[in-house]
């Protein structure tokens, strides 16, 4: 019996390995021999040491060579700002068809805007002077909010989203507010349509595609400030410019999402609309797009976040409303003021983000067929009735109509008072912390980072690049590199590098705990992503109130003020990461006596690693965005170059360090992106 059971397993593990050995003829990515992966993890460790021998290397050999081997000095650098700047003087004055100029066609097409600029604001702001009608209730739009959030998602909705519309009234921001809720009304829906057009013409073409792929990640990696000096140039400084900057920031998201929602949509779907009779039209319109719906929702929601974004940082080129009032207050740091205008921002933020994410998972319903009108149409009568009260109560009593000023209250005084307890009783615990968090940490940093030579940066881009994508990745790497040092702000971006990375360790060190232990439970999990969720629907500029508060201007407050700002991602992917992984490979760890703690550390964290490094990713994209912002409180690094630029009007120097930014950030992206798909296909997730 047991000569028996001993050929009977003999054969079954012959015949596994025959199995596995066709597997491995077949598809060999799917799985590594044991032997071979040792190999590789051995030459992956020779490769490291080979890596940090040559960029010791490379360091001390630039010591002996001449001081631009170093720093690239600016008077050396290639004229990138002297031609963009003769390109934008050429279309500013120059007739090209017509004798309209290009700065006249552009302008010609922003005052499309003016029509539907004007019709919200008079529906919302001003009313219509020549028809004698006033814009509409303070009544009406609490009770149509209620309304539309609770057709939405039920009474939850309803109650946050009139709660947001009161509080404008109630603390005396009402028509600060529709200003800008009208600004994101006209430019999302813009944004939106043009974005949605690329989207579908990528789709269409792979030219196309690979033209505007690059294009729409560079315009999403650049800083904000960078597209508001064109726009200043060719349209001008107005309330107009400020919606046209506000539109250009935030079609790319829905761009990107069109073309992956259709890129995603089954051949089985195509095939039965083909065999439906469709046309190429009717394909489009009534097949590709309706199965892409969640992806086109989502990115509407994208747009609607990035023009609230967007809307606070066009004040800086006339855009009017709370934005143009919270920099005001924050330029003569009335702090308490200023703290009431960004959480009437963060709730503007919360009432468009919370209905439109609703919007998208709403599924349609059945209506009755019989019934009353009212029973058949509730929500649109329970609507038509809250119109009507809230214009006879308008009618009835001014209070019906403009909220009263006696009854507006405000918490400015509270908070001016905390900051000055704070500024005397915290002075010395926090300029401690400040002045050691100086000395010891953030200025050998910085010595550290000016102090490597960018040939040293150069070489380690170049070689991550060809270990993780071959020559291609690698020169793409490197030609970003070289942009940055030919450009002549070499030395302003390794301040901006410095600060990126210890805001990431910062992040990191904050963020990873919280993300492990809320995976570790449904109930926290659900607690941070709202919380997580709250803060990513926060304007940027609202992050520097605090840390104002605190640290004052300068370095330390502006990490502090990036840390709070990109720890979202890397808190959101480690949950993503960690919770993804299959419950099959947890309960095998456990079935062969893993602990819990085991558990997460040799199964879930290996695992879950390539999601977390692009949560990671996505944080030093936030840094960065969050650095430039920083500028405006007293750093000196690549953020206060486009400071001067938008200053002076230099569009040559604003787009040139918004590239050399924009670079950093790619750079960074297609290294961290390329190395997780490598490990997600060696762990055989993809």
């Amino acid at each position: 019996m047991t000569n028996l059971a001993e050929r009977r397993g003999s054969v079954v593990s012959r015949e596994k390995r025959d199995r596995k050995k066709q597997d491995l003829e077949q598809n060999p990515k799917q799985e590594l021999p044991k032997q071979e992966l040792r190999g590789r993890l051995e030459r992956g460790g020779v490769f490291w040491l080979f890596l940090l021998i040559c960029a010791c290397g490379i360091v001390g050999i630039v010591q002996l060579l001449p001081a631009w081997t170093r720093v690239w000095p600016r008077e050396m650098g290639l004229p990138f700002i002297e031609i963009i700047n003769a390109v934008v003087e050429f279309l500013r004055k120059t007739p090209l068809l017509f004798g309209i100029t290009f700065r006249d066609a552009t302008r010609l097409v922003a005052s499309a805007v003016d029509l539907p600029l004007g019709l919200v604001e008079g529906v919302l702001v001003s009313g219509f002077e020549s028809l004698r009608l006033p814009p509409l209730p303070w009544t009406a739009l609490v009770g149509l909010a209620f309304v539309f959030g609770w057709w939405l998602k039920g009474w939850r909705l309803a109650l946050l989203a009139s709660s947001c519309i009161f509080y404008m009234a109630l603390f005396g921001k009402w028509k600060l507010s529709l200003v800008t809720l009208s600004v994101v009304l006209v430019a999302a829906p813009i944004a939106a349509s043009v974005g949605l057009g690329i989207g579908i013409a990528a789709a269409r073409s792979k030219r196309v595609e690979k033209v505007v792929w690059p294009f729409l990640n560079v315009l999403q990696s650049l800083p904000h400030f960078s597209y508001l000096i064109p726009v200043a140039i060719f349209i001008g400084v107005s309330h107009k410019a400020g919606v046209i900057a506000t539109i250009l920031f935030a079609f790319p998201p829905m761009a990107r999402l069109t073309l992956v929602g259709l890129r995603s949509v089954s051949n089985e779907v195509r095939e039965a609309g083909l065999m439906a009779g469709c046309n190429a039209r009717q394909m489009l319109w009534r097949v590709e797009l309706p199965s892409a719906l969640q992806a086109l929702l989502l990115g509407v929601n994208q747009v609607v976040m990035q023009c609230l974004a967007m809307v606070v940082i066009s004040s800086f080129i006339g855009a009017k409303g709370l934005g143009q009032d919270l920099l005001f207050r924050l330029q003569s740091l009335r702090l308490g003021q200023a703290l009431e205008i960004g959480v009437a921002i963060v709730f503007v933020a919360v009432t468009l983000d919370r209905l439109s994410i609703a919007l998208s998972e709403k599924k349609p319903r059945e209506r009755k067929a019989v019934g009353a009108l009212w029973q058949r149409f509730p929500h649109s009568s329970v609507a038509v009735a809250v119109l009507l009260l809230s214009l006879a109560g308008a009618w009835l009593h001014p209070a019906g109509q403009t909220f009263p000023k006696s009854w507006t209250v405000t918490t400015a005084p509270l908070w001016d008072s905390f900051v000055v307890y704070i500024t005397v009783h915290w002075f010395d615990a926090l300029s401690f912390f400040r002045e050691g968090l100086l000395l010891y940490v953030l200025i050998p940093v910085r010595s550290t980072f000016q102090w490597l030579p960018w040939p040293f940066y150069l070489f380690v881009a170049a070689a991550l690049g060809y270990r993780l994508g071959g020559w291609r990745l690698a020169a793409t790497v490197s030609g970003f590199i070289m942009f940055i040092v030919l450009s002549g702000y070499w030395a302003r971006s390794t301040i901006t590098a410095y600060m990126v990375f210890v805001s990431l360790l910062c992040c990191a060190l904050l963020g990873l705990p919280i993300g492990i232990w809320a995976s570790l439970s449904q109930r926290r999990t659900r607690a941070v992503m709202l919380v997580c969720d709250s803060l990513q629907t926060f304007p940027s500029f609202i992050y520097l109130i605090p840390v104002i508060m605190l640290f004052r201007v300068g370095d330390v407050a502006a990490i502090m003020a990036v840390v709070i700002y990109a720890s979202i991602p890397i808190v959101r992917y480690t949950i993503f990461g960690l919770r993804g992984v299959a419950q099959e490979t947890v309960e095998a760890a456990l079935i062969c006596g893993a602990t819990p703690r085991q558990v997460l550390w040799k199964v879930r964290m290996p695992l879950a690693l390539p999601e977390i490094m692009l949560g990671v990713n996505q944080t030093i994209m936030f840094a960065l965005f969050m650095v430039t912002i920083a500028a405006f409180i007293g750093t000196t690094d690549l953020g206060q170059e486009i400071f001067r630029a938008l200053t002076f009007n230099d569009a040559g120097k604003g787009l040139v360090v918004g590239l050399c930014i924009a670079f950093m950030g790619l750079t960074v992206d297609r290294l961290v992106v390329a190395w997780s798909d490598a490990r997600k296909k060696q762990l055989g997730i993809v």
